[in-house]
C-alpha cells in the first residue's frame, strides 16, 4: 500500500488528482492539509483526516508521498519542506517557477534517496495516445509536421490582467501541459522557433504562443490563443503517405468539471463523433479514409506509475531532466515579454 497526503484543498486536489486515486486499491489517501478549513468548499472524503496543521502531515511516518496541489509560486518552499522531511513529492504543474529552481530540487531529492516528480498527467491524453498509436502503425510514412492546438474564446481573462507575471503566462500555465507530451514522446528537439505574444499589449498577460520544435526534418507546433472563437483540431499530424486529423480534445477534464466521475465505465471515453480521421495512400496508390478508434485516456497512471517506483523501485516515467527542459522552454518563451 502507498500512503499519501495533500497539500492543499481545492479544485487541483479534489478534481484532478482524488477522483483518480480513489479508484485504486493500493493507494491510501490518509491526511489533507489545507490553511484556511475555512474556505473549504469540496465535499469532505469518508475516511480522510483534514488538518490545518502542516506539521501533522509532515511528521508522519505512515505517509510515503505529498502531493503538492497549491499556486505555482508555493510549490518550491513546499517541495524543500516535504523533501526535508523525507518524504517523495509529486507537484503540479508548472512543477517550479525557474529551472534553476527545478535543478536545487531534483538534486536535493537525489542527496536524500527521494523520488520528486512533476504530474504530467496530460501525457495520458485520449487524443495524445491516440496519435501515438496512429504513428506507430506506419500507415503515415516519415513524419514530416506535427500541429497541437489548444484553444480557448475567453478574452475575459487577459483583459482582465493589469500586469505581467512569467508565472502567470499562457504559456506557463498551459504550454507546460503540451510542452511535456511533445518531450515525452520525441526528446530534446534539435533547436525551437518560439513566438510567444501580448496581443493586448505590452504590460497585459501573455495570452497566445506558436512555438516550433525541430527534429531533423520534422516539425512539431505547439499553439494556443484565448482568442480562438472556432478552435483548431486538437492534433493534425502530416506523413509523407497521409495525414490524421483528431479534432477534439481528452474528454476527462469536460466529464470532470460536470462532476461526472471516473467511477462510471464511460468516464472521459470518445463516442464515434469525437474519433479522429486517417487518410493514407497504399503502395498501390489506392487513396484510404478511416475512423480511427480513440484510445482511452487515464490520468490516475501517473499514479501508477509512481507506485512502481516507490513501491517496487522501478524507474520514474516522467524523468528529471525532461521536466527541466521543460522549465527551461518555459523560462526562454517568456523572457522577451514585459
Amino acid at each position: 500500500m502507498l500512503t499519501i497526503g495533500y497539500i492543499g484543498n481545492g479544485k487541483s486536489t479534489n478534481r484532478y488528482h482524488l477522483p483518480f486515486v480513489l479508484q485504486r486499491d493500493n493507494i491510501k489517501v490518509k491526511t489533507i492539509y489545507r490553511r484556511s478549513p475555512e474556505r473549504d468548499s469540496w465535499s469532505k472524503i469518508a475516511g480522510v483526516t483534514y488538518t490545518s496543521d502542516l506539521d501533522e502531515l509532515l511528521h508522519d511516518p505512515d505517509i510515503q508521498l505529498i502531493v503538492i496541489c497549491t499556486k505555482h509560486d508555493s510549490h518550491y518552499d513546499y517541495a524543500k519542506q516535504v523533501l526535508a522531511h523525507n518524504k517523495h513529492c509529486l507537484v503540479e504543474k508548472p512543477f517550479m517557477e525557474t529551472s534553476d529552481q527545478a535543478k536545487e530540487i531534483f538534486a536535493l531529492a537525489k542527496e536524500k534517496g527521494l523520488l520528486v516528480q512533476a504530474y504530467q498527467n496530460r501525457r495520458f491524453d485520449s487524443d495524445f495516445l491516440t496519435v501515438q498509436k496512429v504513428i506507430e502503425e506506419g500507415k503515415l510514412g516519415d513524419l514530416l509536421e506535427v500541429e497541437m492546438h489548444y484553444d480557448y474564446y475567453r478574452p475575459e481573462v487577459p483583459e482582465s490582467a493589469q500586469s505581467f507575471d512569467p508565472a502567470e503566462s499562457y504559456l506557463y500555465g498551459h504550454g507546460c501541459h503540451t510542452l511535456d507530451q511533445v518531450i515525452s514522446y520525441f526528446g530534446k528537439p534539435d533547436h525551437i522557433h518560439y513566438d510567444v505574444r501580448q496581443l493586448l499589449g505590452q504590460g497585459k498577460m501573455n495570452d497566445y504562443f506558436d512555438l516550433d520544435l525541430y527534429y531533423g526534418p520534422l516539425k512539431v507546433s505547439v499553439k494556443s490563443s484565448y482568442f480562438r472563437l472556432k478552435e483548431r483540431p486538437s492534433f493534425v499530424v502530416y506523413g509523407k503517405k497521409g495525414s490524421f486529423v483528431k479534432e477534439t480534445k481528452d474528454r476527462q477534464e469536460e466529464h470532470l468539471k460536470l462532476f461526472y466521475m471516473p467511477d462510471n465505465k464511460d468516464f472521459g471515453i470518445d463516442t464515434i463523433q469525437h474519433y479522429g480521421v486517417l487518410t493514407y495512400v497504399d503502395e498501390e496508390g489506392t487513396v484510404h479514409e478511416e475512423t480511427v478508434k480513440s484510445v482511452d485516456g487515464d490520468y490516475g497512471r501517473v499514479y501508477d506509475d509512481l507506485y512502481e517506483a516507490i513501491i517496487n523501485g522501478k524507474e520514474k516515467t516522467i524523468t528529471d531532466e525532461q521536466t527541466v527542459l521543460q522549465m527551461e522552454m518555459l523560462e526562454t518563451g517568456v523572457r522577451d515579454l514585459k
